[in-house]
């Protein structure tokens, strides 16, 4: 896929001429089957947060647990469950041996011109430590679990995990994440109350843009930074 897309981009650029296509072949990825229904407990979970217990994150990518997450994400999410692109984690959060929670984290967008604009990189440091920053595609309280303030505290605590986690998995750390919110949605509080900030809005053009023009809805781009030298660490060009 990394070879056709320069291939395209070459080709779209005018510096090479593709052949015409011959034959289309079926794309996988469009075909994936849907994530099977899972049946969990939901009886509504109306609780103080303090009354909740310990709260349990497993990551369960490559384990019998991913299937539920999957699951659960393309019943209660609003856009459903879609399979995170590059390296990627899954989480299930626990409550008493209950799922109450759901998260994804993939590979960020190569290009997003708000984080770039706040991270300050050049376009070389981007392309060598965009692996070093992570996606927050999906966040999911389950719908019967009534909980103030617990998708803030989730968030606070994902974080202070995630990069060890991400080490363990990959052999690299992570120093910045990243989410999008629909501002016609949901007004982001949860992620501010975590200590996200606002970086900006996106374009509304997609990663394949080749008309620069809107065709989705414009996002809110948020940010949290694991470490305070990240701009040090991702603005470096050279190892």
């Amino acid at each position: 896929m990394v070879c056709r897309g320069l291939m395209l981009a070459l080709h779209r650029g005018g510096h090479i001429e593709l052949p015409a296509v011959r034959k289309v072949m079926p794309n996988p990825l469009a075909t994936r089957s849907r994530p099977a229904l899972v049946e969990v407990d939901r009886t509504p979970l109306c609780a103080r947060l303090g009354e909740l217990g310990r709260l349990e994150f497993r990551q369960v990518r490559r384990s019998g647990e991913e299937r539920l997450c999957n699951a659960l994400i393309e019943q209660h999410h609003y856009l459903g469950y879609t399979q995170p692109v590059g390296e990627h984690l899954k989480y299930v959060v626990y409550a008493s041996e209950r799922p109450v929670a759901c998260f994804t984290w993939s590979s960020a967008p190569r290009h997003l011109g708000p984080r770039d604009r706040y991270i300050g990189w050049s376009a070389a440091a981007r392309r060598r430590n965009i692996g070093l920053v992570a996606y927050n595609p999906r966040f999911l309280i389950l719908p019967w679990v009534a909980v103030r303030n617990l998708a803030s505290h989730l968030l606070a605590r994902m974080v202070r995990r995630l990069s060890e986690d991400w080490q363990r998995v990959y052999g690299h750390p992570l120093y910045f994440v990243e989410t999008f919110v629909d501002p016609e949605r949901f007004s982001g509080a949860c992620y501010r109350a975590a200590n996200w900030i606002e970086l900006g809005l996106t374009t509304g053009r997609g990663k394949d843009d080749q008309t620069h023009r809107p065709n989705r809805s414009i996002k809110q781009v948020l940010g949290y930074a694991l470490r305070s030298d990240f701009r040090q660490r991702l603005c470096a060009e050279a190892r």
